[in-house]
Formats: C-alpha cells, structure tokens, sequence
C-alpha cells in the first residue's frame, strides 16, 4: 500500500495521524506551488493537522489507481488485473490499512480521520478498530449508503461501461480509453458535490461567451470532468465505487444503532448543512448514537452553502475543529 507522510514520527510512534482521502483523490495532501495538494491548508506547520506536532499519513486506497494495488497492477500471472480485479469492501480497505499501521510499528494512532468516502473508511475505523486511535473524525460521510445514492453510484458506473472505449475493461491492453464515459460519469457525481445555490451563485445563466455559446456552469463541468477522466483509471473508479456501495457499519452487528452503542472510543462528527451527497441527517444519526461522540448528540456543522464540498473549500475552518480536538 502506497502512502505518503507529513512531518515526523517520534520516537515512541504515539504521534501518527492517518487520513483517509476522498474517493478521487490520493495522498497528497500538501505540498508545494509546483505541486499543491488537495487539504494544503489542514496540513502543514501551524495549521489544524500540525506537522510540528504530528506525523500525518495518508495511504491510497486499495483498488484505486494512485499507487497501491488495483486493476492497473499486475497478476500473479503477469497480466493486469484490470476487471478481474476482486471486489472489495469499504470494511477490505481499512483492514489494509490496519496492516500498514503494523508495518510502521504504530501502537496506537492519535487520530484517524476520514472526509467523504474517506469518511467512511473512518467510521468503519471507530467501530471495528476505535481502541487503535485515541481520537476518530468522520467528515462529511454516512454511516450506511442509501438506496438513492446506490442508484446514482450504479447510474454512473453503467455509463462508464457504456463508452465503447470500455472494452469490457480491457481498454488498457487494446490502447483505448473510456474518457468520454468516465468523463460524463464525474458529472454526473458533480450535480451532488455542491450546494443548488452555490452553482446558482458562481454561474447564474452567464454564458461563456455572448455569442450564445457553453453557458458558463456547462463549460465548469466539461473542463474539471475531462481532467478528471484523463487522470483517474476507469476500473478503479468502478471498484471504489462498487466498495462505497458495500458500505454498512450495522451489516453483520446486530444493525447501526447496535454498532455506534458498542462503540464507545472518542469520535469527532463533522456534517455539513447544504451537503446533498450526504446530508445532515446522517451526520446526526451517528452522534446521536454515538456514546463517544465528543460534541454530544449533534455534530459540529459547516454552514457555508458551499454543499459537500466545503471540506475542500473552506480548508481552514475544518483544519480549525480538528486542531481542538487532538490531544
């Protein structure tokens, strides 16, 4: 499993601090100008995930197409796996993550943290492994994925299969690749990353141009979608997606309720008001449940109106609740 690190571990390991990254994205969560990551203002020197005071390790996901073991990486028979590649589990994941915690040499994390589908990986974390981390944050996650976002997942992975590029996931042998199904698929996620009203006022009706040309919301859409596709590997989007689907804390524990009760270990719950991947309701669910949720029955709540988002938008608020809450 391919990770990446920020700042350094003590000499007792008492100070690592694991993030997981949202469904595309990866482990680079900060950087430089030439190289940017996606929570630069989170983690650094001084911010909410201080890299002074902690080692922040971020691994990419198995099944995913940055680095660790997915349908882009090679058989035992010398082959890629590409759509043979077995089915995993948000619950397979974070027992790949276990094991990297046992490979560093990591008694216990300060922290597990988790935004998005991330989130998930961490809500899995406090109910299955929560006495490994003196503290868990889910931001911006379920604790079950619904009936509805089910739907959409499948809508969006059909369309990938749709693109004749696809071939049957073979494109990567046959030099082809689904950009235009994986690029509408992203779109299709988009409509769900951000408030009605941010969209409404970021674009309005403006056009690109005054010749009646793209409106302004199409062209935004077209151009982070085709980057999107060009970067991300299709298959690993179809197994992420398919593991995001499988996700469930009360499978197999009696159901939710029974699983967050019997989870008594310090959780932090981030929700965000204008979220419509993962409204609020879920986020209350959890700590209303929640016996270690350490802001009580309800979470803490981002009110931006940015939607799902925010936790990318407005960096410094998130690095702020999280930096209150490490010990």
């Amino acid at each position: 499993m391919f990770s990446e690190s920020f700042g350094r571990l003590s000499s007792a390991k008492g100070n690592g601090v694991l993030v997981f990254h949202g469904l595309g994205a990866n482990s680079h969560l900060s950087g430089d100008d030439r190289a940017p990551g996606w929570w630069q203002d989170v983690v650094g020197p001084g911010l909410g995930l201080d890299t002074d005071r902690f080692c922040v390790i971020a691994p990419n996901v198995l099944g995913g197409c940055a680095g660790s073991t997915g349908p882009g990486s090679i058989d035992p028979d010398g082959r890629r796996w590409a759509a043979r590649f077995p089915a995993l589990t948000i619950r397979d994941q974070v027992a790949a993550a276990a094991q990297l915690r046992r490979e560093l040499g990591i008694e216990r994390w300060a922290a597990v943290i988790g935004v998005s589908f991330g989130g998930m990986h961490a809500m899995e974390w406090h109910v299955s492994l929560g006495d490994m981390a003196d503290l868990v944050a889910v931001i911006a996650a379920p604790w079950v994925t619904t009936a509805e976002q089910i739907a959409a997942n499948s809508l969006q992975i059909d369309v990938v299969r749709a693109d004749p590029d696809y071939r049957h996931g073979d494109y990567r042998q046959l030099g082809t690749a689904p950009i235009r199904g994986l690029a509408l698929a992203r779109r299709i996620g988009m409509l769900q990353y951000r408030a009605p009203d941010d969209f409404d006022r970021r674009f309005g009706r403006a056009q690109q141009d005054h010749g009646g040309g793209q409106f302004a919301v199409e062209s935004y859409f077209a151009s982070n979608a085709e980057k999107f596709a060009e970067s991300f590997d299709a298959n690993s989007f179809i197994t992420l997606v398919n593991a995001k689907n499988s996700h469930d804390i009360g499978r197999g524990r009696g159901g939710a309720r029974a699983a967050l009760t019997a989870a008594t270990h310090p959780l932090l719950v981030v929700g965000i008001d204008s979220d419509r991947l993962f409204p609020l309701d879920q986020q209350r669910f959890i700590a209303r449940h929640s016996p270690g949720s350490v802001s009580g029955r309800e979470p803490v709540v981002h009110s931006g109106g940015h939607g799902h988002d925010a936790f990318l938008i407005d960096q410094q608020w998130f690095g702020e609740v999280l930096g209150r809450h490490l010990c």
